[in-house]
């Protein structure tokens, strides 16, 4: 209802009519009165949705864990089937990626390297997260003397070179898969854990932390209850972090020989095994692999940097 101008004799009349319209809302105001309210996670999904990049890495995340799923079921050949008179086919109609050396199917070993690869990263991550958390929390929170002995202890293990601790496991307990993930998880807990220290020792002070201990709730559910869900976003970008790093460590095992033996394949050793084949011109053998690998990197690389952005709450409007 627009204000018109009071016609009092007692009024000034040298009083600009612009002071009796209303004022206009710019569209981002008119636009934070009509929208409603967004909860932490609906509001940190909203902006990743507008980070492209993100969210392309977040495609090719979900249809590669979709082909390492039904990969190996879609095709008519099998993973270990070897038939010596297709020996190093190129890419063609019936093997859409080629074969190798032995005549097996390359789409095939691709997408079951791309099962052991995953489930390796992921799998190496949970027991990053599970650890890290619960040491770094009760550090963090306990403080003082446990806090001191616990980070030198991290300290310490920060300061192994972390591929040569990996190898070195892999050596004196042979290769294999929980070889792998036991040698991925012995030191790659620690970054995790310094993380979660460090967010526990500034969200402790917060005033709804010191309530709760006035009123006598017990540090377990306090850690459970007010610390964990606020310390979250670190947390999730660090795992999405981890995961492409045991990725990439385990393909280096497996390039190495140390990683999963035959007949079973992962992309680290099917690259093992294209490298020498490569100057002969059967470059589909290490291309498949090593292009897989990379998509994976940046995907993960990508999205973390996406969540990280989204579950900033110095960001959120």
């Amino acid at each position: 209802m627009e204000l018109r101008k009071p016609h009092d004799p007692h009024i000034s009349s040298d009083i600009p009519d612009e002071w009796f319209k209303p004022k206009e809302m710019d569209e981002s105001e008119a636009e934070a009165v009509v929208r409603p309210s967004l909860s932490y996670w609906k509001d940190a999904w909203r902006r990743l949705v507008k980070n492209k990049l993100a969210m392309v890495g977040l495609f090719f995340l979900s249809l590669l864990t979709f082909m390492a799923i039904f990969g190996p079921i879609i095709t008519p050949h099998s993973v270990g089937h070897q038939d010596l008179m297709n020996q190093n086919l190129p890419p063609s109609s019936e093997h859409w990626f080629g074969t190798d050396e032995l005549g097996r199917d390359v789409f095939a070993r691709t997408w079951y390297g791309a099962r052991i690869s995953l489930f390796v990263g992921v799998v190496a991550a949970l027991i990053d997260f599970i650890v890290g958390v619960v040491y770094g929390g009760i550090a963090g929170y306990k403080g003082g003397r446990t806090d001191h002995f616990m980070m030198r202890v991290v300290e310490v293990l920060y300061g192994l070179p972390y591929l040569l601790v990996v190898i070195l496991i892999s050596v004196v307990m042979g290769p294999g898969l929980f070889t792998i993930i036991f040698a991925l998880t012995v030191t790659g807990w620690v970054g995790m854990a310094r993380i979660v220290r460090g967010q526990v020792l500034q969200i402790k002070n917060y005033e709804f932390v010191l309530a709760s201990k006035t009123f006598g709730t017990k540090t377990s559910r306090i850690i459970k209850k007010n610390l964990l869900p606020n310390t979250m976003g670190p947390i999730i970008v660090q795992m999405t972090l981890t995961v492409p790093a045991a990725i990439f460590a385990e393909a280096f095992l497996s390039f190495l020989g140390l990683g999963i033996q035959p007949p079973y394949a992962s992309w680290g050793s099917m690259a093992n095994d294209g490298l020498s084949t490569i100057l002969s011109g059967h470059w589909w053998r290490l291309f498949f692999p090593a292009f897989f690998i990379s998509l994976t990197m940046f995907s993960f690389n990508v999205l973390g940097d996406g969540l990280q952005d989204a579950l900033d709450p110095k960001q959120r409007r």
